[in-house]
């Protein structure tokens, strides 16, 4: 199988490169990436020289360079490639509708000429929109989302709902919660607390900080994907969580425990826009139809997750400073030619 993954360079999508080459040493991976801000080459340092895998330089909305790389035989598309930061979204809506929207309708255009045998689409739990203390979104819930960036990510659902309603095109659809662990950008809640607290800077929370989130460790969400795209019913949607809903100071405060530092690093900070309270996914048809559920405990996950990032400081600190753009600049002007 030769699979296209857009966005490979990224947090979710690095991860989801390495857990595939592992374990499909047979398959061939194309990793599509525009290596902008979050995009980051050394997240996949270790597996770059693999037979199996090739990267390639450029953006999702370029469609004569998808054309060329999807008709080279590629059988599945698998779509992380995303703008994805809330708060970015606030400040510049536009960027989110090109890359999120357009790009999405490029890549669907291209697999149905090229007529392949998969397209899976990564969505995010946040186009429901927000919840009260009470129950979970299933997939038939009302897309209802409330920042630029969930709406962008609807948008685009709904795009891929139609080309397999309209052209038939095998499309599939996963709506994950809120994903942690290894290579994590560190503007994410998780990877900035972890980072900041080392070094006693300060941990900025918005309001009262009792905002609730779902939460999994981002191998298992990469073992959903396995089951979805070899088992998984094409025109079908799928809710992806880890059944650990936590509010934001819950986490902070187990980030600060684990470190041994102290709370007086917490700082309430004022609150964002249109702030989603709580998100929680119904995840019984993914378990029920396909038979995954998680494996990892979020008390155990948080803990790799800390110790990744202790013993791994070059690397962020690096993304931190912006140092890696630098590097990418000089060494990856000209995309590879496909």
């Amino acid at each position: 199988m030769k699979i296209l993954v857009t966005g490979g360079a990224g947090f979710i999508g690095s991860n989801f490169i390495r857990y595939f080459l592992h374990k499909y040493s047979q398959y061939q991976i194309i990793n599509l990436d525009k290596l902008t801000y979050a995009g980051n080459l050394d997240n996949l340092s270790d597996v770059e020289s693999y037979p199996n895998y090739r990267f390639v330089k450029g953006d999702i909305c370029d469609s004569e360079l998808v054309n060329r790389i999807v008709k080279d035989g590629v059988d599945s598309i698998i779509h992380f490639a995303a703008e994805s930061h809330v708060d970015r979204s606030i400040y510049d809506p536009a960027i989110f509708v090109k890359t999120n929207v357009l790009g999405t309708q490029v890549l669907l255009e291209s697999a149905l000429k090229c007529r392949i045998d998969r397209f899976i689409q990564i969505s995010t739990d946040e186009v429901y929109g927000s919840l009260g203390r009470e129950g979970s979104f299933t997939e038939s819930s009302p897309l209802l989302p409330n920042s630029p960036y969930s709406a962008s990510k609807a948008s685009s659902d709904l795009l891929v709902r139609s080309y397999f309603e309209t052209f038939s095109l095998p499309a599939i659809i996963t709506r994950c919660t809120n994903n942690y662990g290894p290579y994590q950008f560190p503007e994410k809640l998780i990877p900035l607390f972890i980072t900041n607290a080392l070094f006693d800077q300060s941990l900025p929370i918005y309001g009262d900080g009792l905002y609730v989130r779902d939460w999994i460790y981002v191998e298992e969400h990469c073992k959903a994907m396995d089951v979805i795209l070899h088992q998984g019913k094409v025109g079908e949607i799928y809710n992806i969580g880890g059944g650990n809903e936590k509010t934001n100071l819950e986490i902070t405060d187990l980030i600060l425990q684990k470190l041994n530092k102290p709370k007086s690093l917490i700082k309430h900070v004022k609150d964002r826009p249109a702030h989603d309270r709580r998100y929680s996914l119904d995840c019984s048809k993914l378990r029920k139809e396909l038979s995954w559920k998680p494996e990892t405990p979020f008390e155990d996950g948080i803990g790799k997750t800390v110790d990744w990032y202790i013993h791994h400081q070059d690397w962020w600190q690096k993304v931190k400073s912006g140092d890696y753009l630098k590097y990418y600049e000089k060494h990856y002007l000209l995309r590879e030619s496909y």
